[in-house]
């Protein structure tokens, strides 16, 4: 099967193209957001190609996976096909609803010529999808291996634009974790953010580094802390139980859902959740056998052959309707 999708979310991307199609992603002269082409810092199959909007339709897709809803056009004008009506076509939404929720509707809502396919059945839930169909597939992980030593007494985050985000990504809550732990935020736009909290820079440190990079320094880190108030399910997230990390984790959106009691903490209470990372911190024996959990737990529900097989039947049946 040929599918035509853009680069959109490196991390989710990466996972997708790993099956067994041709992946189509478009790629223009500048790179911007609406022709990305192929990813540098993850690695991607062979089968992964990149082709100037002029050549798209020669290349002949069959079915298209939108995740912007001005892709649309985009199809129309590039291909001549109209998404869901010419061309075989599923819609992706990667986030949770912003605006009035839970009564936001989304873009989707009430077609009956495309599948509307969540990562998360929170996501799904709290979406005005109206009387569209709709899925959920959940995320799978390119499995990076049991890499965990904890080997330094420091809490890792992953967040992208800390600054800009704020409350979003529960930046605001950063300084009560840095009481119990050294930090190491990791990260795009991470810069000059112990002096926009008031840290000292030897309790606050920042990096931005690529994936395979993040994956070794995380494992190093005594204990993965997730203080995200409103998003969809992090795929940093996930990719920290998979290597063995144990989480420590604000109970909000699917994160109730992804990680069970032992292999973490998960509360609306900060104090509580501090309190947990003093126990990791304090307690490597702990951390390690609450971590070798949640890699059980990601493997299980996470992994990647299921996320694959998943997929492949959502295509199959929209190529046939």
């Amino acid at each position: 099967m040929r599918i035509l999708l853009w680069h959109v979310h490196g991390s989710w991307t990466t996972a997708f193209v790993q099956g067994p199609h041709s992946y189509l992603l478009p790629v223009t002269p500048d790179r911007g957001p609406d022709g990305l082409g192929r990813a540098h810092t993850f690695a991607w199959p062979e089968s992964v190609r990149e082709l100037p909007p002029d050549l798209l339709a020669d290349a002949e897709p069959d079915v298209v996976v939108l995740q912007r809803p001005h892709e649309e056009e985009l199809v129309r004008r590039w291909l001549g096909r109209r998404p869901g009506r010419d061309i075989p076509a599923v819609y992706l939404e990667h986030n949770a609803p912003h605006g009035q929720v839970p009564d936001t509707r989304h873009p989707m809502a009430d077609r009956d010529d495309v599948t509307l396919v969540h990562v998360t059945h929170f996501n799904r839930l709290f979406w005005d999808n109206g009387g569209t169909r709709t899925e959920v597939i959940e995320h799978g992980i390119p499995d990076p291996g049991h890499r965990y030593t904890g080997r330094l007494p420091h809490a890792a985050v992953v967040v992208n634009e800390p600054i800009r985000r704020g409350r979003t990504t529960g930046t605001d809550l950063l300084p009560r974790f840095c009481q119990a732990a050294v930090l190491d935020v990791f990260g795009m736009c991470t810069e000059g953010l112990a002096a926009h909290l008031g840290l000292p820079a030897d309790r606050c440190h920042t990096s931005d580094l690529p994936q395979a990079g993040l994956h070794t320094a995380l494992a190093e880190r005594r204990v993965y802390v997730h203080p995200v108030r409103w998003t969809s399910l992090g795929l940093s997230l996930l990719e920290a139980m998979h290597l063995g990390m144990p989480v420590v984790a604000l109970a909000t959106t699917e994160v109730v859902r992804a990680v069970p009691a032992s292999a973490g903490v998960v509360s609306t209470d900060p104090e509580e959740l501090v309190a947990a990372v003093r126990t990791y911190v304090r307690d490597r024996d702990v951390a390690a056998a609450h971590g070798t959990r949640a890699r059980q737990v990601a493997l299980e529900r996470y992994g990647l052959k299921r996320f694959l097989s998943d997929w492949d039947r959502v295509l199959e049946e929209v190529s046939r309707r």
